[in-house]
């Protein structure tokens, strides 16, 4: 007597042929996407050299101190005005005058004088972010320099005082808060259609901020970006039929939308 499983794994057969058949002949078939290119791993260059005696300091050491004659009520930098920060710092470095400390000598005597000439004081707006994760905001202060730079100087309160994590003077474009991460675009001297944009992250191990991303960014030249507002719609008359006596249509006007109002309504 012949097993009943018999029939069923012909048919079975004949099914995956048919299958096989129609996938190898079929539009939307499994095709060749090319040869796959070799993969190359890093290759290091003159692995005979010694490694380094002496390395470099790291990032942070000269940016990171404590600002003197500061108080801090509560570790809340809300409660100190930006001008004065940096008036004590210019205070405690006489040195700054000479250029020391990243202030031009013009830049500090204007700074002495933000008590009684405030229009004319560098020191911008501040702004307050927590940037090193601490649950409470730090300071972040620009100072106007000459040669259209800019100071950036990021102050954390701990101890009931100031500690300067970040200090950099430049030509800049924009500062961006992104996160905890502090963006600086930068106008690169000499490569024209390029600018420098480098991330400043907290660092606990050198408790300080730390440049952890920098790069060269090609932009697009000034005059090239497209107007932001589309033109004003043209009218446009259709043109009418000859006939005896009629009067062609007159132009249909196309309304022009009303500007937005940022005013808060009633």
């Amino acid at each position: 007597m012949r097993p009943h499983h018999v029939p069923l794994v012909a048919a079975l057969g004949m099914l995956c042929a048919l299958l096989l058949t129609g996938c190898g002949s079929g539009e939307g078939g499994l095709k060749s996407a090319g040869p796959t290119p070799t993969a190359v791993g890093p290759v290091r260059l003159w692995p005979d050299l010694p490694p380094a005696t002496d390395p470099p300091i790291d990032y942070g050491e000269s940016d990171t101190q404590r600002v003197p004659g500061v108080k801090v009520p509560d570790n809340d930098v809300h409660a100190v005005t930006p001008a004065a920060v940096v008036l004590a710092e210019v205070r405690a470095h006489p040195d700054t005058y000479s250029g020391a400390d990243g202030l031009y000598e013009e830049t500090a005597r204007a700074i002495e004088a933000c008590g009684t000439k405030p229009a004319g004081c560098p020191v911008l707006r501040p702004y307050y972010r927590d940037l090193t994760g601490n649950g409470r905001d730090e300071l972040i202060v620009g100072i106007r320099m000459p040669d259209q730079q800019v100071g950036v100087r990021v102050y954390l309160a701990e101890n009931g005082g100031l500690t300067r994590i970040m200090s950099t003077v430049d030509q800049v474009i924009s500062v961006e808060l992104a996160g905890r991460d502090l963006i600086m675009r930068v106008s690169s001297a000499g490569i024209p259609g390029y600018e420098y944009r480098t991330a400043w992250s907290w660092d606990e191990q050198q408790h300080s901020m730390l440049p952890t991303r920098d790069e060269i960014i090609r932009v697009k030249p000034p005059g090239t970006v497209a107007s932001p507002v589309p033109p004003a719609p043209r009218l446009v008359s259709p043109t009418p039929t000859p006939t005896s006596g009629a009067v062609p249509p007159a132009p249909v006007p196309v309304p022009t939308p009303a500007p937005l109002s940022l005013e808060p309504g009633p």
